[in-house]
């Protein structure tokens, strides 16, 4: 059976005047989620942007997408995420990565590890923070990490905890992902540290399928049913417009990409309501994802897309 849809918005601001009606009328629009990035660039901190919207809303889920493992320690990401899911009434997705943008890391002065390294910490990050969440009492000894008889974080002492969203575009990540995550955020892989003009083309229906593979075979490794897990996608363009092929297939010229190629890419919403629809529809059926994040700093474009596209489908 096809899990519902469910739709987020990733906004990196919210207005100096009137957050609080922007946080309101994302969450009146039917979206489930208000996503905050968490890079080093001009954006609000998503803790505390996070913390302002729950505070202003009643259903609406909050979460970052996704906050880098290197950027605070693990002991403070299970404390802060355990406290913002009690104070939102459980209203909180915890969204963890192993960190991908490299001039965040030159910035601000940390060390940009290989994939590998960074993916190994990401790994001993989640067991300390679930850790965290379901005991008393944790100690842990890795190789990037060292928590002595630390205590529950507070808030989780009803045994509750926030959903946990990991993201990711290899295998080695998407496997930590399907060990730990309760959503799984199916990505383009970024090995550079920075976007390039093929990283679409890494979300390719076929591209897509095979992650899908390593998701449910690391899942059943760690002895979870990958049913349970829920698939989301992160779009990056929206287009609500009569001229979708045409617009698909500019985008695929600069990209190297055929216009259907285009079409399947999760990173890439163009069309009518009605295309897009059946464009979701079909991708839950072939690939099971059916949590749908747009990424947008134009509340226009989130409103046009919820008439369009959220209302019709949410839930369904």
């Amino acid at each position: 059976m096809a899990r519902p849809f469910r739709f987020g918005v990733q906004m990196g601001t919210l207005p100096t005047e009137g957050w609080e009606e922007r946080a309101r009328r994302i969450e009146s629009l039917g979206y489930s989620t208000l996503f905050f990035p968490d890079h080093f660039t001009p954006q609000l901190d998503p803790v505390v942007a996070m913390t302002a919207a729950a505070s202003v809303t009643e259903r609406l889920n909050v979460g970052a997408l996704v906050f880098g493992v290197d950027y605070r320690h693990p002991v403070v990401y299970a404390k802060l995420a355990a406290s913002l899911h009690l104070l939102s009434g459980g209203r909180h997705e915890f969204g963890l990565g192993a960190g991908w943008m490299q001039t965040d890391y030159d910035e601000a002065g940390i060390a940009y590890d290989a994939p590998g390294i960074r993916i190994d910490r990401l790994g001993e990050a989640l067991e300390i923070i679930h850790s965290m969440w379901t005991q008393d009492r944790t100690t842990f000894v890795g190789d990037h990490y060292r928590v002595e008889n630390i205590a529950r974080a507070a808030g989780s002492s009803d045994g509750s905890r926030p959903k946990t969203i990991v993201g990711g575009g290899g295998r080695r990540l998407l496997s930590v992902a399907a060990r730990w995550a309760d959503i799984v955020g199916v990505n383009p892989a970024l090995p550079t540290g920075r976007v390039e003009p093929d990283t679409p083309a890494d979300l390719t229906p076929e591209r897509v399928l095979e992650k899908l593979s390593w998701i449910r075979e690391a899942a059943e490794a760690a002895g979870r049913d990958p049913d349970e897990i829920e698939l989301s996608s992160l779009s990056f363009m929206v287009a609500i417009t009569d001229q979708g092929a045409t617009i698909r297939e500019g985008i695929g010229q600069g990209l190297g990409m055929t216009e259907e190629e285009v079409a399947g890419c999760p990173l890439f919403l163009v069309g009518t309501g009605d295309e897009i629809q059946d464009q979701l529809v079909a991708r839950r059926e072939q690939l099971g994802i059916s949590y749908v994040v747009i990424s947008t700093e134009d509340i226009g474009i989130a409103e046009q897309f919820a008439e369009a596209v959220v209302k019709p489908l949410s839930g369904r």
